[in-house]
């Protein structure tokens, strides 16, 4: 394909014309450089001993030209070590979704810091928490874990063993976190194992099924072997772009994945923007299991996961039933007073439907104002909103599956705008156009990251 063929398919699909992205890069990045001469001597010095240069990989998949660091963050504010403060839309990738430092949080971690940070044991925040998980999702059975992927992992394990089942069924695009199992694409209507997944030896296709979300004949289709011990899903796609459920999908899905004898476990760690009980229990849907992580602690590294009493009674029989050993689930920090401390501050002062209410009112007003400048532009894009999260997409519709999401993707045109707009102080999710409110983001702040969303879509426009 020629660069002019390109070019033209590329302006039809986004509006945009590659050059102006191109040009709005390089000037963002000579600014980005000019602007951050310390995080810029601070990323010489990681790259000696780091790998990558940062401590974990993925940092690098930020769009500046060498790695941001972070002084200090409160609230709905990041400040860099070159004294920068930022809007911060982004808290965390929702391990902030209840902003930096929350004070209730704070305070309970100094509290318990003091007396003591990890045991192995129970402790009476540990009781609490589970009944304020049980109150706010709607089961009765939790176990803790470190982080959601943990949580995924060990759910997975509990569901083959109470059900004697081995094939895991998810949706194509998805997102579990590391969990090996969930690697799975399709590419041309056929399963195949994401070529990213590294050092992988084992065939993934043989134990999982994929399908495209919202596709109620293919998930029929794929339970009708009777194999499949759950369907592992977020209730909205986040992590490939948003993906709405379409109306009574969920509700016709329920049905089909019971009638076939398998369990629905739903991932709300990112979908807890939806209410305090995420979103199915706002939209008055019954999962067997849910998984729930980062911003369960307020930032602090925990997760849980819940079960319906009879899938409870199931998995408790399994492991009685066991030799004696390690299971495979669970780990020496899990439930550590310190998170437990954490998770109860969070559910009983940041988890409540006040708190929720203030947030979803605010989030629409900043996805109405994108969908203004967006309009206002002329630009063939739609934003998407769940709760205190919302997404805009460069595709005119929304998108109804992961196929359609991921074509709707564009790395350059992303990168670009998450520079410009982290140059006029404001910041977003790296991966793609998400962003979150949190109990700390003003009106103004709002009025601030549209303004500057404004600014960078006339450069690209012209």
């Amino acid at each position: 394909m020629t660069t002019t063929t390109t070019t033209t398919t590329n302006r039809a699909r986004t509006g945009i014309a590659p050059q102006r992205v191109h040009a709005l890069a390089a000037a963002e990045r000579a600014r980005y450089a000019a602007a951050n001469p310390r995080s810029r001597a601070l990323a010489a010095q990681a790259a000696r001993h780091l790998m990558f240069g940062v401590p974990l990989h993925w940092m690098n998949d930020w769009s500046t030209p060498f790695p941001l660091h972070v002084d200090h963050a409160r609230g709905a504010r990041l400040v860099d070590v070159d004294g920068h403060a930022r809007i911060d839309f982004c808290l965390g990738d929702t391990g902030a979704m209840f902003g930096h430092s929350p004070p209730a949080v704070t305070a309970a971690l100094q509290a318990q810091a003091a007396r003591g940070l990890t045991t192995m044991l129970a402790s009476a925040d540990a009781a609490a928490v589970s009944a304020l998980l049980a109150e706010r999702f709607g089961l009765p059975h939790w176990q803790f874990a470190m982080t959601a992927t943990d949580a995924n992992r060990f759910v997975l394990r509990w569901l083959r063993a109470a059900t004697g089942r081995r094939v895991l069924l998810v949706f194509n695009g998805c997102y579990h976190g590391t969990v090996d199992d969930v690697f799975v694409d399709l590419v041309n209507g056929r399963p195949v194992q994401r070529d990213s997944l590294l050092g992988q030896v084992h065939d993934l296709t043989a134990t999982t099924r994929v399908v495209e979300f919202n596709d109620l004949a293919a998930l029929e289709a794929a339970l009708a072997p009777g194999d499949v011990a759950c369907v592992l899903a977020e209730p909205v796609m986040t992590n490939i772009g948003m993906v709405l459920p379409q109306p009574g999908f969920w509700e016709r899905a329920i049905d089909l994945i019971h009638r076939h004898g398998a369990r629905l476990v739903m991932d709300e760690t990112h979908t807890i923007s939806s209410g305090p009980g995420g979103y199915a229990r706002a939209h008055g849907l019954t999962p067997d299991a849910v998984v729930i992580g980062k911003p369960l602690g307020g930032g602090m590294p925990c997760a849980a996961y819940g079960f319906s009493a009879e899938l409870a009674a199931l998995a408790e029989a399994a492991k009685r039933s066991a030799p004696p050993g390690h299971s495979g689930i669970g780990t020496t920090l899990t439930a550590n007073l310190l998170a437990m401390a954490a998770m109860r501050a969070t559910l009983s002062t940041l988890m409540t439907p006040e708190v929720y209410a203030a947030l979803h009112a605010r989030c629409t007003r900043l996805a109405e104002g994108l969908r203004a400048v967006i309009a206002q532009r002329g630009l063939p894009w739609c934003v998407t909103q769940v709760g205190a999260r919302c997404e805009f997409q460069f595709c005119a519709t929304p998108p109804r599956n992961g196929s359609e999401a991921g074509a709707a993707m564009d790395a350059d045109l992303e990168q670009a705008i998450h520079l410009a707009l982290l140059n006029r102080g404001v910041m977003i999710t790296p991966f793609h156009n998400m962003m979150l409110v949190c109990p700390d983001t003003t009106d103004a702040d709002v009025a601030a990251l549209l303004a500057a969303f404004d600014e960078i879509l006339a450069e690209l426009t012209g």
